[in-house]
């Protein structure tokens, strides 16, 4: 099979129709086509030449050359594809290093296992150019909705035609148990497109959460323009989900809006869906108002928020604790989810037991630590003592403002709290000694005698042990594996040191050890505010 005149014209032909029916251009054909011919050239000639094959755009006519590079005299590799300099003198009037020789060769015979190389160069020549246009036509396109065609199954797995290409739905992106068979039309969420070893490859999913958003937002209007924001979306696939919406414009009701004309719209969303539940609910920047709605049709009695440990408490009647709660925990997993924080759902009858219990417990302190009767000490902790610190260094005028306390009483209770707290203070600073602690951190501001016996027992002996710790180490923090928040423990937790002033503490640690240049500190603590300046303005 030469390259003849004959042919020349069909070649460009070929080219051409395979372009057009594989929607690419037609010189990656062609170039393809000069690979393939290259390749048989050097089976023929010997593999070690440098054969390069040109096609002419225009005739079909093809030219096979041997290339020879100039290489310096001590770099020649290769003698049948470069030369030296001396050499190439016979070739070229001046030659320098990195010029090319070009001798044209004759065209070569193609025999049939030439041939069919040939034809499989050109294959995977288009297909590489088929993957690289579908790639760049699907990249933009993620995160949108597309309707496609179901083409097979493959292990669970549906393989849906999407135009000029295919997608794949996995078996764990579908809704429940829903089947598909062939020629069916699908509609899913583009969720990721990226190159893969055989080829670019779009995902599908019907259970991402932003598929029932994007499904909003071609049903609703508002959601489209701008007008109603989608500001968060739980789903349980196939069985609940919640959306939280807001309205940028004080006329139009996010939820009504949604909802439409007897449901209608969100029909549309469930039809879907395959008949998922959508609660749709008001969105709120107060965390506790927001969350209040997103446990709905629970009714929620109070809510206490702990911010630093990202967590969240609602209490609730003992009648509505099942609803609060949701089949198998399902509204208060999508409540969780929709808010992003951990929440504890509790009754008002544990909530009510859990009061009492921390009000005898703080009562029976003050009896013990105090030598005060029980109607005294649950005046103090019904007036919000909670420590003998509190009861030591508070101002006098707050013990005498409580009922049956004079100066005599107040001044008494503050002395006997003294006195046991600084007991303690040198118990606790007799242990640390015992234990090793040094006096570059006894001396150290910021730390009392309970502290250092906490430090000391960890390990924390000196002023340099203290300086490499981290602030979470000390305050304690929250970490989240596999998806599961973990509590860490901190060495002063127990003495409410917050994340900040330990910070502090462990940085003054540092600077006084030379470990941080002041300056670069005060520095550091600035660039926050000047943030904050550009921010506002």
């Amino acid at each position: 099979m030469a390259i003849t005149s004959a042919n020349q014209l069909e070649l460009l032909q070929t080219a051409e129709a395979v372009a057009r029916e594989k929607m690419i251009d037609p010189d990656l054909v062609i170039q393809a086509m000069e690979d393939s011919l290259a390749r048989a050239a050097k089976s023929r000639y010997g593999a070690d030449m440098d054969i390069r094959v040109k096609i002419d755009r225009k005739t079909g006519r093809a030219t096979f050359a041997r290339i020879r590079t100039v290489v310096e005299d001590d770099a020649v590799e290769n003698h049948h594809a470069q030369l030296t300099v001396k050499q190439a003198k016979s070739h070229l009037k001046d030659p320098q290093i990195g010029d090319e020789i070009i001798d044209e060769v004759p065209p070569v015979d193609l025999g049939r296992i030439a041939a069919q190389s040939a034809k499989q160069v050109i294959l995977q020549k288009v297909r590489e150019a088929e993957r690289d246009r579908q790639f760049e036509e699907f990249k933009d396109r993620k995160g949108t909705i597309i309707n496609g065609q179901v083409k097979r199954e493959e292990y669970g797995n549906i393989i849906v035609d999407i135009g000029r290409g295919e997608a794949i739905l996995r078996r764990n992106e579908k809704i429940g148990r829903e089947s598909y068979r062939p020629n069916d039309r699908i509609r899913c969420y583009i969720k990721d497109v990226r190159r893969e070893a055989r080829g670019p490859q779009v995902f599908l999913s019907r259970t991402d959460p932003q598929f029932m958003a994007e499904l909003f937002k071609m049903e609703v209007p508002e959601i489209y323009d701008g007008i109603i924001e989608i500001k968060a979306v739980a789903r349980d696939p196939g069985s609940r989900a919640k959306i939280a919406v807001i309205s940028h414009d004080n006329s139009i009701d996010p939820v009504g809006a949604c909802v439409g004309m007897r449901g209608s719209r969100v029909q549309a969303v469930v039809n879907e869906l395959q008949g998922e539940k959508i609660d749709i609910i008001p969105w709120n920047a107060d965390q506790a108002t927001f969350l209040v709605n997103a446990l709905q049709p629970a009714e929620v009695s109070k809510v206490v928020i702990d911010e630093e440990a990202g967590k969240i408490e609602v209490v609730v009647p003992d009648e509505q604790l099942s609803l609060a709660i949701g089949r198998r925990g399902q509204n208060v997993r999508l409540a969780s989810q929709l808010t992003g924080l951990d929440i504890d759902i509790v009754t008002e009858t544990d909530e009510s037991a859990r009061r009492q219990a921390e009000f005898a417990e703080r009562t029976k302190l003050f009896m013990d630590t105090l030598d005060i009767d029980e109607m005294m000490a649950q005046l103090l902790v019904a007036e919000g003592f909670t420590n003998l610190e509190e009861v030591a260094y508070v101002e006098a005028d707050e013990l005498l403002s409580i009922d049956g306390f004079d100066e005599d009483t107040a001044g008494e209770l503050q002395a006997r709290a003294r006195d046991y707290l600084e007991a303690i203070n040198t118990k606790a600073m007799e242990n640390a000694r015992a234990m090793g602690i040094e006096d570059s951190l006894v001396e150290f501001d910021g730390l009392t005698p309970q502290m250092l016996e906490a430090l000391a027992k960890d390990g924390i002996k000196t002023l340099e042990d203290f300086a490499t710790c981290a602030d979470w180490e000390l305050a304690g923090g929250w970490t989240t594996e596999n998806g599961q928040r973990k509590k860490d423990e901190g060495v002063l937790e127990k003495f409410d040191v917050s994340l900040e002033e330990a910070q502090t503490l462990v940085m003054t640690a540092r600077v006084m050890l030379g470990w941080v240049d002041p300056s670069e500190l005060a520095s550091a603590e600035e660039e926050p505010e000047s943030d904050d300046e550009e921010a506002e303005a």
